[in-house]
């Protein structure tokens, strides 16, 4: 098995046009296994199968990474199982990453994965967005499939740090939640993503203060 998901991860790498080394390959089909086996007792995710956690997981998440420009720090709101947020800072340990979320189950797995995955650039945190008050912002804040953009500007828009934008992993184009959006914020950019063997649409929406 563990062959196969090497296998699927170094080709949707190669799609992607993402150079990752092997040690971090490694790491990545690590945190799946880590995933499958937890989520057998604690229902961290509703993909079930390590092969489709490859697609679904990893290759949805890192299809990101090039779009993070320089940033120094991110924060995955609502990031569940830590997606994107475990894949991104595999892939760039430059990137200081902070996982938050309010359960203390998906806490849980979190600390276990940050502790065997050795991962040095990430911090979790067990609190809900709105009421969270770390006294620092964030370049990236990004949610994948949190809320609405309308209810991820108005819970999690305080968390952004000067100059920083809030990214939100979408399906379809979100022409109806776009038209919703405060005036508070501006459409910086709508961008298609193409994740490798997947069919269904994924775009990425890039906000900023307006």
């Amino acid at each position: 098995m563990s062959a196969a998901l090497e296998a699927a991860l170094a080709s949707g790498l190669r799609d992607l046009g993402l150079a990752l080394d092997e040690a971090t390959q490694q790491r990545l089909i690590a945190y799946v296994q880590l995933l499958a086996k937890w989520n057998r007792v604690h229902n961290l995710t509703a993909v079930r199968e390590p092969a489709q956690m490859v697609v679904l997981h990893l290759l949805d998440s890192l299809a990101i990474l090039p779009h993070l420009d320089h940033a120094r720090t991110l924060l995955d709101v609502g990031t569940g199982a830590g997606l994107p947020g475990i894949p991104v800072a595999l892939a760039r340990p430059d990137l200081e990453v902070t996982l938050l979320d309010a359960s203390h189950k998906k806490a849980t797995f979190l600390r276990q994965a940050v502790a065997e995955l050795r991962l040095a650039n990430v911090a979790v945190a067990c609190e809900r967005v709105e009421g969270w008050r770390p006294g620092i912002g964030f370049d990236v804040v990004v949610s994948r499939a949190f809320a609405e953009l309308a209810d991820f500007v108005s819970q999690a828009a305080h968390l952004v740090a000067p100059g920083g934008r809030l990214l939100a992993m979408k399906g379809v184009h979100p022409y109806e939640e776009i038209a919703r959006l405060p005036a508070t914020h501006r459409i910086e950019n709508v961008i298609p993503l193409r994740v490798p063997t997947l069919e269904a649409q994924r775009h990425l929406v890039l906000l900023k203060a307006a």
